[in-house]
């Protein structure tokens, strides 16, 4: 199963033209995205993370640890689309489809272990 599949309904999206910032570094609004059209830059202190297209996700460690706020910029490097998905929304989907959780730390972990590698 996609994680696409699982939004493919959802109206609650939020747009951002190219360029736009979807949240900044220390961000504390304690919330993860999923991207459901476009692609989005992650970006730490100016320097270039990845780019994340349609399926994938932004903004997860912040849903697992809200004291810090975002460890990443996001910008949308193209129109996109994207939902937003709170700790309530978050806890919902977890028990309605465990793999969206999996999902998700495999994406932190992913992340992690690449910023290791560059460390």
């Amino acid at each position: 199963m996609a994680i696409l599949n699982l939004f493919q309904f959802v109206k609650d999206f939020q747009s951002f033209k190219a360029g736009e910032t979807i949240y900044s570094l220390g961000d504390m609004h304690n919330r993860l995205y999923v991207v459901i059209e476009g692609e989005v830059d992650l970006s730490y202190e100016g320097r270039h993370l990845e780019t994340v297209e349609a399926g994938g996700i932004i903004g997860e460690i912040s849903i697992v640890d809200d004291d810090e706020g975002q460890a990443s910029t996001a910008i949308a490097k193209t129109d996109c689309k994207v939902v937003p998905v709170d700790r309530q929304r978050f806890t919902f989907m977890v028990q309605e489809t465990p793999y969206f959780a999996l999902e998700v730390m495999e994406v932190l972990a992913e992340r992690l272990r690449r910023e290791r590698a560059r460390a």
